[in-house]
């Protein structure tokens, strides 16, 4: 599959302060990739770096099959960015700042009009007078009103209503059903979840994780607890692959933390004794996420 976005050992030092550090990934055209991290992680010097905003200290990114320089004018044309920051000029209005931007577009703007409808925006009106949440949605039609190819969106719902947030989901699955890659900064684990198919995790600038959502996942710990219809011994959990730890609160009561592991294999052992009542709360992507950050990598995991 073809690669929209690559980088290869991309090092950014500010003076003797390391913005990242040896970071190598890559993004599949038609993609929704997650970047996840704290604050101070790397993310925003990563994306600046794949814009042509900054120049990395060493190493190489290619961002739609060409070299990121810093004059990367014509390549940023074919972006859609929605900055975690939204700079914008008080003293004009939203569609001075539309028609500004599709100036540089080559007066491209194929999806202006129908954003402005879907976000309820009134361009009309001066920034000045806009809320937090207006200013986002306005900051979210300039990037994507082009329809390019590549959407680079850092913390896109900042300031939105939960009717917006939702308005921008639908957005972004629509543009990739459409054929668009999209790279995905946020620190909202839940928005990760849904529209992403892969992550990846930096800590302190480096990368600590590259993988599938699933697979991710697929690693969290599972709380289970079970009530039987008879005495069972608390032995019977033994044998189940990834069981953490067991407990036995009352004679037809068992409670387990289990880590991946085979569900068949927990269910098949369950079914030896007559089960009155089942209970199985899964840890979430957030869970999973704060993992890294806790103890480094996730037991049964491998760092990339």
């Amino acid at each position: 599959m073809t690669a929209v976005i690559e980088c290869s050992g991309l090092t950014k030092f500010y003076g003797k302060n390391r913005g990242i550090s040896d970071l190598t990934l890559s993004v599949d055209k038609g993609e929704t990739f997650g970047f996840l991290g704290p604050n101070g992680a790397g993310k925003t010097t990563t994306i600046r770096c794949l814009l042509g905003m900054l120049k990395a200290s060493s190493g190489e990114a290619r961002v739609l099959g060409e070299r990121v320089t810093l004059d990367g004018a014509k390549l940023r044309k074919r972006i859609g960015y929605v900055a975690g920051e939204v700079h914008l000029y008080d003293r004009e209005t939203g569609q001075w700042h539309l028609d500004y931007v599709a100036g540089f577009r080559g007066g491209k703007r194929l999806l202006e009009k129908e954003l402005i409808e879907r976000f309820e925006y009134d361009p009309s009106r001066k920034v000045k007078e806009l809320s937090k949440g207006n200013k986002q949605k306005l900051a979210l039609i300039i990037g994507m009103a082009h329809d390019p190819g590549l959407l680079v969106l850092d913390e896109p719902t900042s300031g939105l209503d939960p009717l917006n947030q939702q308005t921008v989901f639908e957005v972004v699955e629509e543009r990739v059903r459409a054929g668009a890659t999209v790279f995905l900064s946020s620190h909202i684990l839940t928005e990760v979840e849904r529209l992403c198919e892969r992550v990846a995790i930096v800590r302190e600038g480096t990368l600590v994780a590259e993988e599938s959502v699933a697979g991710l996942l697929s690693r969290r710990m599972r709380d289970v607890e079970v009530t039987f219809g008879e005495e069972v011994p608390l032995s019977l959990l033994s044998e189940i692959p990834g069981v953490k730890t067991a407990e036995q609160p009352s004679p037809t009561m068992l409670r387990a933390t289990i880590k991946g592991g085979d569900m068949n294999a927990l269910l098949a052992a369950l079914a030896s004794h007559p089960v009155r009542d089942l209970q199985i709360t899964h840890a979430s992507l957030e869970d999973v996420f704060m993992e890294f950050y806790r103890d480094g990598e996730p037991e049964g995991g491998e760092q990339s």
